[in-house]
């Protein structure tokens, strides 16, 4: 493909959890630096658009629920593709409704991963990912090179192009949650995979010991799903704060990019952390080759993993001491 063609329009779908689509943004970078002059479309889940529109590469983002569709919303959707006169479609994570999408929407330029009604893509490559040979940022790369995309960084050799999303120097907090309080540490206790999971009365004892020997407030997050059981952290202490349920990803981004740290196990947090320049404790079993950090652990510098074969193994003591040598 000639890289020199440009004003082309090009979708990018990738519409499946937060983490996931923030581990795009060098693929998207990618793309834009590649096809200079495009107008980049990123198609999402619409809980994930406001925070997608905050990253500057993109030119427009448009919403596509992840998950299964009707004919009806499958044909909705290529209608409104074909109105956008889009010449390239990529395909970041593999979805039969979204390959029939851009078919349908007549887009010369279809790549994808070859599974799911792949003969409707122009261009595919084998997915390999649950091998966990490489970091979810370097199978994207590899994905938009389909296409010809490529990165100066890639080119100068630099493996780690920098995740960042645009959070105002000076971030505002959720009214009424945090006000313009400094000085926290926070925790995302909770993650959408049972077998990711680090006990939660772990990371409870975890929020007092923080307080205590980091003289740090701690502030605990998560999502609506999670409100229910995040009682457990309620009325510990008064420098625990749960703000589970109460942030949108743009807030929580927010907190994040003022915070001293975040401490999690493999969750979207994570990747939200590092891409608004906050360190970040990871805490993963390694014996899931798929599931492990060397896909899914933060990216970039300045981070500390913590993995084991058994999440259990992984104690109190050894989390708080991480925090310790990053903190104070």
């Amino acid at each position: 493909m000639d890289k020199n063609l440009s004003q082309k329009n090009i979708l990018i779908v990738r519409n499946d959890r937060f983490g996931e689509f923030l581990l795009n943004i060098p693929a998207i970078k990618a793309v834009k630096e590649t096809f200079k002059g495009s107008r980049v479309i990123l198609a999402v889940d619409p809980y994930v658009k406001e925070l997608a529109a905050n990253i500057s590469c993109a030119d427009e983002v448009i919403a596509w629920r992840n998950g299964k569709h009707s004919l009806l919303e499958i044909i909705k959707f290529s209608n409104a593709l074909k109105e956008k006169n889009i010449d390239i479609a990529i395909v970041m994570n593999p979805s039969k409704d979204t390959n029939i999408a851009v078919y349908l929407a007549g887009i010369p330029v279809r790549a994808g991963y070859d599974h799911k009604w792949s003969f409707l893509l122009t261009k595919k490559m084998k997915d390999l990912k649950h091998l966990g040979q490489k970091h979810e940022v370097e199978y994207n790369l590899e994905l938009v090179g389909l296409v010809g995309a490529e990165t100066a960084s890639e080119k100068r050799g630099q493996t780690h192009q920098q995740i960042n999303i645009r959070v105002g120097s000076d971030p505002i907090f959720p009214t009424g949650l945090v006000g313009s309080q400094a000085g926290f540490i926070v925790v995302h206790p909770w993650t959408s995979d049972d077998v990711k999971q680090w006990p939660v009365e772990r990371f409870r004892e975890l929020a007092l010991r923080i307080v205590k020997e980091t003289d740090s407030d701690v502030l605990i997050v998560g999502g609506p799903e999670e409100l229910q059981k995040s009682a457990i952290f309620n009325d510990l202490d008064k420098r625990i704060k749960n703000l589970t349920g109460k942030t949108t990803l743009v807030e929580l981004a927010s907190v994040l990019k003022k915070s001293k740290l975040l401490i999690s196990g493999d969750s979207g947090p994570v990747h939200l952390a590092s891409a608004v320049g906050a360190p970040v404790i990871a805490l993963f079993r390694n014996d899931i080759p798929g599931k492990g950090p060397k896909r899914w652990g933060p990216w970039g510098e300045g981070h500390i993993v913590i993995e084991k074969k058994s999440l259990l193994d992984i104690s109190v003591d050894e989390v708080v001491k991480a925090a310790i040598n990053l903190v104070l």
